[in-house]
């Protein structure tokens, strides 16, 4: 079924009328203040969805969204261990400590509002505290008009993948590419390209994360694309991508890594089953390389939420909604945290690293409606102001897992080699702008076939442009200091 796209208001309740009766005054009172408890939650569930619905959809082949007749999971077998279906069949439950999932407890659907900056400085003091005007906290704010965006189009810029391609796709309202972040307390300036390339002159940029992170990096090639396009060096038989900026000494690496960790596919050809998370194992593919970078942005989300097992030591440990009743199940914040813990160990623990990691947090996706391979669509055409939508538990989770994370990297570089760990704060931002993503905008649409619309990665040009007006600002930042 289709969203419509109008907001759901929130307005006073009416006061009731007095009467002489004792009676219905009281009811009256009652009813009042049973609503005035439960609309909150009404209005949240009607723009967001759970965690079930959100798991998978970030694990589909991004470069090509099939049909979802053909991707979605044996749902006999690989069902969630939550909503009711706790003793379903192939889904049973261990007891345990606080990522494990309880037997029969029902499904947490609540949600928690976005952690506040002063919170945020606690965890991440060392990235936040500046002088002077930099100890503006960049991200807390609100989106506001910026009638001169955007600042490339689908015309201009060649690294735009078909299913980011909003504009190509036929999306009718451009109000969504109209907007600019503004923090709370001074201006985030607008990315701009020359400035960026002479602040990377003679320096190396490494993205290491899933297909958000590669969609972040295409953002950057597009806005660079007004100075300069830059030059693939990149091996046919390589998944991750190397660009060059000849005339800047300058390079660009995406290293496709979605669980951080030594990953394994339970079925070498099939991306749809689960995989095998060795969580205490780097994943070579870009911990080998790391030395050899400046500047690493590290990220992860999304495939979190699809069935995996779990491995530390070598030995089977758990998993994530799979169908074997004598494995310890665990929720998605086990792995996820071990991920982290393990990616920056790697970093910590690279003799030759003295660049900056910039953790960019979690960007919650924005289903609603249904779940993602029901219908669950992103139909809005404008932000969400901060007062009209919280964050979800298990999102609030999966970010305060990063930032303990963080703390212990920043923690343990301090004690050892002196690297750097900075906080990059997508999620804040991104959880109010459920108007950005491609939808059913990411391709033509195809007699009798159903594919899903796509709510986790971002329209290019779109929201996730306002990144790079983040990054600009935090390498000038720690250039000046």
């Amino acid at each position: 079924m289709k969203l419509h796209t109008s907001e759901i208001p929130i307005g006073k309740h009416q006061a009731r009328r007095k009467t002489q009766k004792l009676a219905p005054l009281i009811v009256s009172a009652f009813l009042l203040t049973i609503i005035t408890l439960s609309y909150p939650g009404i209005i949240r569930d009607s723009q967001k969805i759970s965690e079930d619905n959100s798991q998978a959809f970030e694990s589909l082949d991004h470069d090509s969204i099939i049909p979802t007749s053909t991707t979605r999971l044996d749902q006999k077998n690989y069902q969630p261990c939550s909503s009711g279906k706790i003793d379903a069949p192939g889904c049973n439950s261990s007891l345990g400590g606080e990522d494990i999932q309880a037997r029969k407890s029902p499904p947490n659907i609540t949600a928690s509002p976005p952690l506040t900056s002063t919170q945020h400085v606690m965890v991440a003091n060392e990235t936040l505290t500046e002088k002077g005007e930099d100890n503006c906290d960049l991200f807390s704010g609100e989106w506001v008009p910026n009638p001169e965006g955007p600042y490339y189009t689908n015309m201009t810029c060649n690294a735009i993948e078909e299913h980011q391609n909003c504009m190509k796709f036929g999306r009718p309202d451009l109000g969504f590419l109209k907007w600019r972040w503004k923090p709370d307390a001074c201006e985030l300036p607008i990315f701009d390209p020359q400035q960026f390339l002479e602040l990377v002159r003679g320096k190396s940029l490494a993205f290491v994360g899933d297909s958000v992170a590669r969609n972040h990096m295409q953002s950057l090639i597009c806005l660079l694309s007004k100075v300069v396009y830059p030059v693939d060096v990149s091996s046919s038989a390589d998944a991750n991508k190397h660009h060059e900026y000849r005339d800047y000494d300058f390079n660009i690496s995406i290293f496709s890594s979605p669980y951080l960790v030594k990953t394994e596919r339970t079925e070498p050809n099939d991306i749809t089953r689960p995989f095998n998370l060795y969580l205490d194992e780097y994943d070579q593919s870009w911990t080998n390389q790391i030395e050899d970078f400046d500047y690493v942005i590290i990220s992860a989300g999304q495939w979190f939420f699809r069935p995996t097992y779990f491995y530390l030591n070598r030995s089977l440990v758990g998993c994530l909604y799979c169908p074997e009743a004598n494995i310890t199940h665990f929720t998605s914040s086990f792995s996820y945290r071990h991920a982290f813990r393990t990616a920056f160990r790697a970093i910590n623990r690279a003799k030759k690293f003295k660049g900056i990691t910039y953790l960019r947090t979690f960007a919650p996706s924005h289903f609603e409606g249904a779940q993602w391979d029901k219908g669950g669509d992103c139909a809005r055409t404008r932000p969400f102001k901060r007062n009209e939508t919280l964050l979800e538990d298990f999102s609030s989770k999966m970010h305060s897992i990063q930032l303990e994370e963080l703390k212990t990297a920043q923690e343990e570089a301090w004690r050892k080699n002196g690297s750097k760990f900075r906080f990059f704060d997508a999620t804040k931002p991104m959880l109010l702008r459920p108007d950005g993503h491609p939808s059913k905008y990411g391709h033509w649409p195809v007699q009798n076939v159903t594919v899903a619309n796509d709510c986790v990665h971002w329209c290019l040009p779109g929201p996730i442009d306002s990144w790079n007006d983040f990054l600009q600002e935090l390498l000038k930042r720690e250039i000046d200091h």
